[in-house]
């Protein structure tokens, strides 16, 4: 039976010709990483998001070893539409066992994800977390071999994600002009750090793609606050968690202030945020419909604005190595 589809905001993509919904499901949790998702609840997650509009799905063979990758996989299955009517994004190069960005390893590793997820190809292949990696081998070695798999039908689209925003200048800089479709940030497009925008107008100078991921801080901006392994300051905590306080005082939800904010910017194509449940879903979808209507709430804004302000871009360490 065809599922009936809400409207939700399609972007496009740089250069790629893909337009995705400007929320992406993040699909880690699907891989047990937050806690255990059972199958039905990740297939009917993954049903009620393309159901509402969402046509872009985010794994890694690295979430949850293997399984968001499997799980996205049986839920896409069983949505039983046809193919061009989603857009997936998985990636290379991060594995439980550790980084590996040779050629050879990559090449492999795409086979592995097409069998996990079901498909023929996928439509984007990012090389996961190049900070941890040499970022010479990924413009020398890992995007050639990319390449191949683009000529080879494998994968449409090349892409490359990490924490450190200047990893993306290094590598654009030093590979062929098109030779990465996509970037993906995350973190430096929150209400606590909109580093990101400072970069825009160079990607869009190189036709590069912005997907920005984790909007919501790896939880700095929600009620519950961040989980303890988070990297983030005391001070940065903190701040975030009385700006939460305020939120709620105010009978305001900061996750869907923090979501919001994060949408409006029209040059990231793609928002993604990670679900696991149909109430996640829903949530999500909601804050985007609710912002297309009303816009951003600019009073609450300007409050979180104003707590976060001593800490307003500050970030944590992450491996570099550029050799």
């Amino acid at each position: 039976m065809a599922l009936l589809r809400t409207k939700m905001e399609l972007r496009p993509l740089g250069n790629t010709g893909l337009r995705l919904s400007c929320v992406g499901f993040g699909a880690s949790p699907l891989g047990n990483v937050f806690g255990p998702v059972s199958e039905n609840d990740a297939i009917s997650s993954v049903r009620e998001a393309f159901r509402l509009g969402i046509n872009f799905f985010d794994t890694s063979p690295y979430y949850g070893g293997t399984l968001s990758e499997k799980m996205l996989g049986k839920a896409l299955k069983a949505l039983e539409v046809p193919r061009n009517e989603y857009i997936v994004s998985t990636k290379c190069g991060r594995y439980t066992e550790g980084f590996d960005f040779s050629a050879e390893r990559v090449t492999k590793s795409i086979d592995e994800s097409l069998a996990r997820l079901q498909l023929d190809y996928v439509d984007i292949l990012q090389c996961h977390d190049i900070e941890f990696g040499s970022l010479d081998q990924i413009v020398n070695e890992t995007i050639p071999a990319l390449q191949k798999l683009k000529e080879s039908g494998k994968i449409r689209f090349i892409g490359i994600t990490g924490l450190p925003l200047e990893v993306f200048t290094y590598v654009l800089d030093r590979v062929p002009p098109g030779a990465v479709d996509v970037i993906l940030s995350y973190c430096h497009y929150s209400i606590n750090d909109s580093t990101l925008e400072d970069l825009l107008p160079y990607l869009k100078s190189k036709g590069v793609g912005v997907i920005s991921a984790s909007p919501l801080a790896m939880g700095l901006l929600t009620e519950t606050g961040p989980p303890e392994w988070h990297p983030a300051s005391p001070e940065l905590k903190s701040a975030c968690l009385a700006a939460a306080a305020y939120c709620k005082e105010k009978g305001k939800n900061i996750s869907k202030l923090s979501m919001q904010y994060s949408l409006s910017n029209k040059d990231i194509s793609s928002v993604l945020v990670g679900m696991n449940s149909v109430k996640q879903v829903e949530e999500n979808a909601a804050a985007a419909t609710e912002l297309a209507l009303f816009g951003n709430d600019q009073e609450a804004l300007v409050e979180i604005e104003a707590i976060l302000k001593s800490v307003k871009n500050q970030t944590w360490p992450s491996g570099i190595k550029q050799s």
